[in-house]
């Protein structure tokens, strides 16, 4: 399979380039030439083991990594110590939805799927006598995943920027005591949007590739820009429906609807790119928070980043450039798409033709403030005994409108992108538990709901600060130079 880019410049002969690289040398992303049907055998349906899934679904798109070594990595990736369920994860039904608990790995989010094997990508795929700096932007979950998944790993080195006041105080927590010999969290005065781009601007800076290059120092990413990070993401969705044929919810074939909280659309195209393979999902339900950019992208045809940026109780959906959406742009107008792009990085604006929107009519944009997704974490607990965290909750309000609108009967699989463990404060005042801190509050809702903590979250505030450098974002470049400098011999 050969690996081209979004913005037409780049074409890679293999996965391990594209994986390494992450970003085009155009701006661009790196997608497939074309996505092949799965073909999953009976057998594989019938004994519903996550890893046979994994191996089929990534082997169709990473076509030329060896299936032996391919299904090595996947064993280790999607083994039992780095998941606390079997097969990975949960699909539970509360209230007629389907919800697909994504928050059972080690970090306890959903990203612990791609990157408990993008790390095992990333070795096979670099030369033997280079290094590997890791740049990754977060909002939330993906720094934690993304340095647990790389500590430690010979000749890589990761560095994580994040919105020092943009991230909830667990997940900074998390990240602040990391441990790890190859592993860097750093804070930026700013928000996620600003890091992404000024990563994103690395990645093409010449006077910062030419200094790497002199340390035998190559750039990736971890974030789901990367396609090998999107990649391992498409096969849950395949899975969780397949969960629900085996349990006679819905019968082989049958058309569901997938909803997904929704931030730098990763997550929900790897929904979008399961169907493009063969699975039968019929509309996508684009759920956001206040920083609603692409509800109104879907409503309108008209995205527009200048608006207010909003910090919301679902932070890791507070995002206004949203990169994984030129990926479907790409696949549904390629030749529209640079005019759009250049009219983004222009203007922070940009119209899509008629036609364009008419091809995305299967996509659904709601959103959910603040308030409201305390109301439905209230509700869903006192009504259905379930607990679930804000992000899921924003969700769960874009179904209820999606439904009040649409005359659907369709059964509805619904991502849960995190344990709401690692939101006590929202959860707290949700359901009225108080605590003189984050961690006191877990404590009281672990007592109260008898749900237990995962053992990632477990004495966390007992752990010693191990990461505490704070920058304004202009430093972003000079601190990748120091951290990656200062390690090239080591």
């Amino acid at each position: 399979m050969k690996y081209i880019s979004t913005r037409g410049k780049d074409k890679l002969s293999s996965s391990f380039e594209a994986i390494v690289k992450g970003i085009a040398s155009d701006g661009g992303l790196f997608m497939p030439e074309k996505f092949n049907k799965v073909n999953l055998s009976q057998d594989i349906k019938d004994r519903m083991d996550y890893r046979d899934f994994a191996e089929v679904i990534i082997s169709t798109i990473f076509d030329d990594i060896d299936k032996k070594i391919l299904r090595e990595i996947i064993d280790k990736a999607y083994s039992k110590e780095n998941f606390s369920v079997d097969n990975a994860l949960k699909v539970e039904e509360v209230n007629s939805l389907y919800i697909m608990e994504l928050f059972h790995g080690r970090t306890s989010a959903f990203k612990d799927f791609a990157l408990s094997i993008l790390p095992y990508f990333i070795l096979l795929a670099k030369d033997k006598d280079k290094k590997i700096g890791i740049l990754t932007a977060t909002s939330g979950d993906t720094g934690k995943a993304a340095l647990e998944g790389f500590k430690n790993l010979k000749d890589t080195f990761i560095i994580v920027f994040y919105p020092t006041d943009g991230v909830s105080p667990i997940q900074k927590y998390q990240m602040l005591t990391q441990e790890g010999t190859n592993v860097y969290a750093i804070g930026i005065k700013g928000n996620f949007d600003q890091a992404q781009s000024a990563l994103k601007d690395a990645f093409n800076d010449k006077e910062l590739r030419d200094f790497l290059e002199s340390k035998n120092i190559l750039l990736s990413s971890a974030n789901s820009i990367n396609i090998g990070r999107l990649v391992p993401q498409i096969v849950y969705y395949f899975y969780a429906y397949y969960d629900l044929v085996k349990k006679s919810k819905i019968k082989d074939g049958e058309e569901i609807n997938v909803a997904v909280p929704t931030g730098n659309f990763g997550n929900i195209l790897a929904a979008y790119l399961a169907k493009v393979m063969g699975l039968n999902i019929g509309n996508f339900i684009v759920a956001s928070n206040k920083n609603n950019v692409l509800t109104d992208f879907f409503n309108s045809g008209i995205y527009n980043a200048n608006r207010e940026f909003y910090k919301t109780n679902s932070p890791s959906m507070d995002i206004l450039i949203s990169s994984n959406l030129e990926r479907l742009l790409y696949l549904k107008a390629p030749e529209e798409l640079n005019s759009y792009m250049e009219s983004l990085n222009n203007s922070g604006t940009y119209k899509i033709s008629d036609e364009c929107k008419k091809s995305l009519k299967e996509f659904k944009g709601y959103y959910a403030e603040d308030d409201e997704a305390l109301e439905i974490i209230k509700k869903y607990y006192k009504n259905f005994n379930y607990l679930c965290d804000t992000h899921t909750a924003v969700c769960i309000k874009a179904v209820e409108d999606y439904l009040k609108e649409n005359d659907d009967n369709r059964k509805i699989l619904l991502a849960s992108t995190a344990s709401f463990y690692k939101f006590p404060a929202s959860i707290g005042k949700a359901l009225n538990i108080s605590g003189s801190d984050d961690f006191k509050i877990i404590d009281n809702i672990n007592k109260i709901t008898n749900i237990p903590i995962p053992e990632n979250l477990k004495n966390l505030d007992k752990k010693e600060i191990l990461q505490n450098i704070v920058i304004d974002k202009e430093y972003i470049k000079k601190e990748i130079m120091k951290i990656l400098g200062d390690n090239d011999e080591n």
